[in-house]
């Protein structure tokens, strides 16, 4: 099996995203939605970004953003990835001339395939855990025994990932990709560094004996 990728979303701070890079994460993750604890603007976004070292996939994270709020954010923001993380059509997901990954809130009785299916375009899906009214970033697992064993898309697992946890995650979901936001953090918005290079080494510790 190939590595599995690691993604450090949430970023708020230049000094955060560089330490999630020297631990060896793909993406990190810039979150566009004003309600989160975890929200940056157009000018906290662009420092990050220009602090950046190449190869390093940077991620937007929309939750029902209107058109005209998403096409101001990314003329002002050299984003990489699109993750559209609330309610929105495939149509609605496409035509920005970036590619993106969907999130689908994973609950008990949901057709998982189906609703991976119904994003033809997507570059992935992200799953994440249900938890009525709150889009994402709730910090709790879901059942991963929900997950179906072919998904139309590779498969971004999210939702309560931790250091202690995630090797678990990669040997029993097999995803292409994890997704971590508060299960390494000092607190919301401010990420623990240590925590950043515990939950990498986990990844790739797993991944290495496969």
């Amino acid at each position: 099996m190939s590595a599995v990728r690691s993604k450090i979303c949430g970023i708020t701070r230049i000094e955060d995203a560089l330490a999630a890079v020297e631990a060896g994460a793909d993406a990190i993750g810039l979150v566009f939605y004003a309600k989160s604890p975890r929200a940056v603007n157009v000018q906290q976004a662009r420092a990050i970004i220009k602090a950046l070292p190449p190869f390093v996939t940077t991620v937007g994270l929309f939750v029902n953003a209107s058109r005209c709020e998403l096409g101001e954010i990314l003329d002002a923001v050299p984003l990489d990835l699109l993750q559209f993380h609330g309610d929105e059509s495939a149509q609605e997901c496409e035509g920005w001339h970036r590619p993106y990954i969907k999130a689908l809130r994973v609950k008990a009785g949901d057709d998982i395939a189906a609703a991976c299916d119904a994003f033809p375009g997507a570059s992935g899906v992200l799953l994440d855990t249900y938890v009525e009214g709150v889009p994402g970033g709730t910090g709790e697992a879901f059942d991963w025994s929900l997950i179906p064993q072919r998904l139309s898309k590779p498969l971004i697992l999210a939702g309560g990932l931790t250091p202690e946890n995630v090797a678990d995650a990669v040997a029993r979901v097999k995803p292409y990709a994890v997704d971590v936001s508060g299960g390494v953090e000092a607190s919301k918005g401010i990420k623990d560094h240590h925590k950043i290079r515990a939950f990498i080494n986990a990844v790739r510790g797993n991944t290495s004996s496969m």
